[in-house]
């Protein structure tokens, strides 16, 4: 397809904890680890027992002075902010690595009665590798009303071994009960480092790409580009959060992926490694709110596969198991299966049957446009009628329109469909992300303006999903 991400690491800005100082119940958007991040030393966390707690180059050193019989002889922890609101979903997370290969264990418990009320007790593979690590969990009220301090607790004591391990980007934070309204704007998007990286030497572009696109709430693509998939997925979505924002997300990894055109071929090595992939991108959001487009174009590029030796029904039986993961791990996420675009399947029975096939019925609904520049009008008859045909067999189900890039609508219009999707010249943003009054349920920017489609068309030299300057400023110009 369209779209292959840069391998850059996830930069996110840091926000500052909320410190409160009585044991109250915060807020959902409130960090309850005062010190996460440990850049100006490990104050708040205390060394117990055989522990050994010091900074270590902007992450917290905990190490075990002795071997000993039980994890929590050698342990670290440190005071909630504020204390649980009991019933409340949340969301621990942090970097761990290790001087060896282990079982440690951590825990979210009240401190007055840790063994007895545990909100989350579990054990976490450490790894001589640094990686993130997210677990979900349920607060428990306290066995004693009195008893309303929390604490986040890491245990590493082993028999026969004194490990050390290395802490870093300690999360706590609740899940609102509320689904957010706005839309997150993310500073690490392709265009926002663009602009960053370009401020001083190439102003009046800069300007321009910052306040055309830049500052406008675009999707996130998450693919196998990225090493910690957990540590990627986590960033983006604590950063929105952490904003009081929704995040926005492409599951774009399938096996075969862009079967028909090839410009962003890659993806998942096969089904199994799909499903681990899918799994660990479903639990990295967990029960956090959030929009995901699955899979864009594999729905309406399925019979191309067996052109690289895959088979039809394949795609729709991975497709189908990544709609049921993503309903189990990521409850609160809205998933719209991609369903491609107006002028693709023009045999609407026919793609109601495959979106059926590929589990409609687990998601929100189905995704149009996306990469590409279908006219809004036409692509929200086109899912209307998609909807209708829907409704029978699997309910009520809404759609969303990538409006991203359709503000000149598609090149030669769509008497020449094989040249209106590879970065065609005088093309144009669409609409910003909005919710209109009738027809879809949202407009998106999904993809990434400025990103190319390929090499091809205006961008002969970029690679999908490569950011230039010159296709964003096209784009905001309405040429060349």
């Amino acid at each position: 397809m369209r779209f292959f991400a840069a391998k850059a690491a996830v930069a996110l800005t840091a926000v500052a904890a909320a410190v409160l100082v009585a044991p109250t119940p915060a807020s959902a958007a409130a960090q309850l680890v005062g010190n996460s991040t440990f850049d100006g030393g490990v104050a708040g966390w205390k060394q117990i027992d055989q522990a050994e707690v010091t900074a270590d180059a902007g992450r917290m050193k905990v190490r075990a002075k002795a071997a000993v019989a039980n994890p929590w002889q050698a342990m670290t922890a440190t005071n909630t902010t504020a204390t649980l609101n009991p019933g409340k979903t949340y969301t621990l997370s942090f970097d761990a690595q290790g001087s060896a290969a282990f079982d440690a264990t951590t825990t979210v418990q009240y401190l007055k009665t840790p063994g007895q009320n545990q909100s989350l007790g579990t054990a976490f593979p450490v790894t001589t590798g640094s990686r993130r690590y997210l677990y979900t969990f349920t607060a428990k009220a306290p066995i004693d009303a009195s008893d309303l301090t929390v604490e986040v607790t890491f245990q590493i004591g082993r028999p026969n071994l004194a490990p050390t391990v290395w802490f870093d980007n300690v999360s706590l934070m609740e899940t609102p009960s509320v689904r957010p309204g706005g839309l997150f704007v993310y500073s690490g998007s392709n265009p926002a480092v663009w602009v960053a990286n370009n401020w001083n030497a190439d102003r009046a572009r800069a300007e321009a790409i910052n306040n055309g696109i830049a500052t406008k709430p675009i999707f996130m693509w998450f693919g196998g580009w990225f090493g910690d998939l957990t540590k990627a997925v986590d960033d983006y979505v604590g950063a929105a959060q952490k904003a009081g924002k929704l995040p926005m997300l492409v599951a774009y990894n399938i096996p075969y992926r862009d079967a028909c055109a090839t410009q962003s071929n890659g993806g998942a090595a096969d089904a199994a490694a799909y499903h681990a992939w899918i799994t660990t991108f479903a639990k990295a959001i967990g029960s956090r709110h959030a929009v995901v487009i699955l899979e864009p174009d594999a729905v309406a590029a399925a019979p191309c596969v067996t052109r690289v030796g895959g088979k039809e029904d394949d795609q729709y039986k991975i497709l189908l198991d990544a709609t049921q993961v993503l309903k189990a791990n990521a409850p609160n996420a809205w998933v719209y299966l991609d369903a491609g675009n107006s002028g693709w399947v023009t045999d609407k029975n026919n793609l109601v049957t495959r979106l059926g096939k590929a589990g409609i019925a687990n998601t929100r609904g189905f995704s149009l446009n996306v990469s590409n520049y279908k006219w809004t009008a036409d692509t929200t008859a086109y899912g209307t009628d998609v909807k209708n045909l829907l409704a029978p067999a699997h309910g009520n189900k809404t759609f969303v329109i990538d409006t991203s890039r359709n503000g000149n609508g598609p090149y030669g219009g769509d008497a020449n469909p094989g040249d209106d999707w590879c970065n065609p010249p005088k093309r144009k943003l669409g609409a910003v992300p909005a919710k209109p009054a009738s027809g879809a349920e949202h407009h998106f920017w999904v993809k990434v303006p400025g990103d190319s489609d390929g090499r091809c068309g205006i961008a002969p030299d970029t690679p999908a999903g490569h950011f230039t300057p010159d296709l964003a400023m096209a784009l905001i110009n309405g040429n060349p």
